[in-house]
């Protein structure tokens, strides 16, 4: 199912079909500020046992995950003062951090040193998804089987995934540029991987 919801004013009813359907379970693909991603509800364990498959992930490799804001983010992991400053300067925006994880994190979502990957999306179609849905919502690439192809446009996302996941929202085309990536569990940021995020902040 392809549903075209407006990038800049997302139409509330819209959201609220494609949220109707993950609470049932529904994997969705989404635009967000760094790509499309494939996603589900955080708390749907078949959900995310589905995506695991799809992208043939290794279980001790958990998803990062999305929140609306640092509010969203404090009941998900543990934010250290400092960490709290550097992520109300640089949020929202093309980050992921690296927080550790609170016990309400499901424990198919947490690594073995129990962290957790965390982005608050610019992007307002997610935005707006995840505040609706009330929960976090799983995010990984479009991308399956290591594939180096860019997927930006939703017609050609449409043809790839067909039959694998249930819904796919179209939000107009965006080039895909992963997210810079930055631990904040330790005294002192450490950049994982550069991407869209400018990471001067955290050096």
């Amino acid at each position: 199912m392809l549903l075209t919801i407006n990038p800049e004013n997302p139409q509330l009813r819209l959201i609220n079909q494609v949220i109707k359907q993950m609470k049932s379970g529904a994997i969705i693909c989404y635009p967000t500020d760094t790509g499309y991603g494939i996603g589900c509800d955080l708390f749907n364990q078949k959900a995310i046992k589905r995506i695991i498959q799809l992208k043939k992930r290794p279980k001790h490799k958990p998803f990062s995950f999305m929140c609306s804001n640092l509010t969203h983010i404090s009941q998900y992991a543990h934010v250290s003062n400092s960490a709290y400053r550097l992520l109300k300067r640089n949020l929202p925006g093309p980050y992921t951090f690296v927080l550790p994880g609170s016990k309400l994190v499901p424990k198919i979502m947490a690594s073995r040193q129990k962290t957790v990957g965390i982005r608050v999306p610019a992007h307002p179609i997610c935005r707006l998804l995840i505040e609706t849905l009330g929960n976090p919502i799983i995010n990984t690439s479009v991308l399956l089987d290591d594939e180096e192809n860019s997927l930006s446009e939703p017609f050609v996302i449409e043809q790839y995934l067909t039959n694998r996941v249930d819904i796919i929202i179209d939000g107009g085309n965006i080039f895909p540029d992963p997210s810079s990536i930055v631990d904040l569990t330790g005294d002192f940021p450490e950049v994982l991987r550069e991407g869209k995020g400018d990471v001067t902040p955290f050096r």
